[in-house]
């Protein structure tokens, strides 16, 4: 399958539509993080149930969190892509509380794939922006 389809399907089917139950379709027995500034897993290679307990925690943060791809570039092993996130911050990010406001922000992963799955990625993205968006800066 073509390496921009899977993960166009996985942000829809797993991030977008959460459904859990579909990850070891896309997902890689182990997917590392390799940066992803902030993120309590950075430098941690997830299993199945690790992963599925990282989703859990993003989405305790924001229930409604929906990322739009806005480019995409497959290479071999790779696909890069940019995207817009939004969402509503309903549950807390770990010591700041629930602000019950909305973030729209931009960033950019490079999912990176082995054996045809993907397999870990590296992520930057506006988190300044999110934080004053938040009323925390």
């Amino acid at each position: 399958m073509n390496k921009e389809i899977l993960l166009r399907e996985f942000i829809s089917e797993i991030w977008n539509k959460k459904n859990f139950e579909r990850v070891e379709k896309y997902v890689h027995p182990e997917y590392t993080v390799y940066l992803d500034t902030a993120d309590p897993w950075e430098g941690k290679t997830l299993n199945h149930t690790q992963f599925k307990e990282r989703l859990n925690f993003s989405f305790n943060s924001f229930p409604d969190m929906n990322f739009e791809i806005t480019s995409a570039i497959q290479e071999e092993n790779y696909v890069a892509i940019t995207w817009i996130l939004t969402g509503t911050n309903l549950g807390p990010i770990g010591d700041y509380p629930a602000t019950k406001r909305e973030i729209k922000t931009k960033g950019m992963t490079i999912y990176h794939f082995k054996d045809g799955l993907i397999s870990g990625h590296t992520q930057v993205f506006d988190r300044i922006t999110v934080m004053k968006q938040l009323g925390f800066l």
